[in-house]
């Protein structure tokens, strides 16, 4: 295995040989009882749903359509659907989610012999020196088209048991058609099925990642990925109304803010009443406030 920041320039593989799938598919346990309310996928970050941040990534790297970018999807998976509509094909799971990789074993007639690039809807990603898509670039540029590419973040602990050449893996993955073709569509996991038999091979890369990634997978998680799309201030959706107080606050569209917030998420339409002294949370609707501290 080699880590790394991995080529930024010379040959890609051709655009026709490589498909994306984003992963929207799961339960968000962890993130419940947001996630009972909403697909962790569409879950807002800076008021832009986490789901349509990915495929903007993908969009950015000439991805997009439903002929070159699938969306998978089962819990709640309605909603997913209707939010994603034309703009990517759609594969709607049966019964329970698959998992990342059953999920992806679902899509292989429509990968047909494509290399995949594999991005979690899940994961927020912000590099500051550039927009999404070129800021993942490096996992194309140079391919061999026989390895796998894993992009990670260096870790606190390189000697954690989920990290990959001292890095922990940051959303998304590039995989070789060898790979993926004959994985079983059942409950299963990528790390299990690819990623670790392709380092135990000698055939997995890791790109560093040099921006910021969360994987917001908790409320704390969430929340610091709101804060940090807000930049440090506040992002107030043009349609809220706000007449309270507000620090370092993401509030979404036809939201009302009668009373305080400081570090919270507010959710489209989501009501803070006059009274009402909020920190550290995040609202949905009037009632429902979720602690979010890290």
């Amino acid at each position: 295995m080699t880590a790394g920041r991995g080529p930024t320039a010379g040959p890609t593989p051709a655009r026709g040989g490589i498909c994306a799938v984003v992963l929207a598919a799961g339960e968000g346990r962890r993130l419940r009882p947001l996630t009972e309310h909403l697909p962790k996928a569409l879950c807002p970050v800076g008021n832009v749903a986490l789901l349509d941040r990915a495929l903007d990534r993908l969009r950015g790297l000439g991805f997009a359509g439903p002929a070159t970018v699938a969306v998978n999807a089962c819990y709640l998976g309605d909603q997913v659907v209707r939010h994603v509509g034309a703009r990517a094909w759609l594969s709607v799971e049966p019964g329970d989610p698959l998992g990342t990789s059953g999920g992806l074993a679902h899509l292989r007639d429509w990968i047909d012999g494509r290399d995949v690039l594999v991005g979690n809807a899940d994961a927020y990603l912000s590099d500051p020196a550039l927009p999404p898509g070129p800021d993942i670039a490096a996992l194309l540029a140079g391919w061999d088209g026989r390895t796998v590419r894993l992009l990670g973040r260096p870790a606190q602990d390189p000697a954690e048991p989920d990290t990959f050449g001292g890095h922990r893996f940051a959303g998304f993955s590039l995989l070789p058609w060898a790979r993926v073709r004959d994985l079983p569509v059942e409950v299963s996991e990528l790390v299990r099925t690819v990623w670790r038999p392709a380092e135990a091979a000698g055939e997995l890369e890791v790109v560093d990642y040099r921006g910021t990634f969360l994987d917001t997978g908790t409320p704390g998680d969430y929340l610091a990925a709101n804060l940090h799309a807000a930049g440090g201030g506040s992002l107030v959706h043009r349609t809220a109304t706000v007449t309270g107080r507000y620090e370092r606050a993401v509030i979404g569209a036809g939201a009302l803010v009668r009373g305080s917030v400081g570090r919270v998420v507010v959710w489209p339409g989501g009501v803070v009443e006059a009274e009402e002294r909020l920190t550290d949370a995040v609202r949905v609707g009037r009632t429902l406030t979720v602690a979010a501290a890290n």
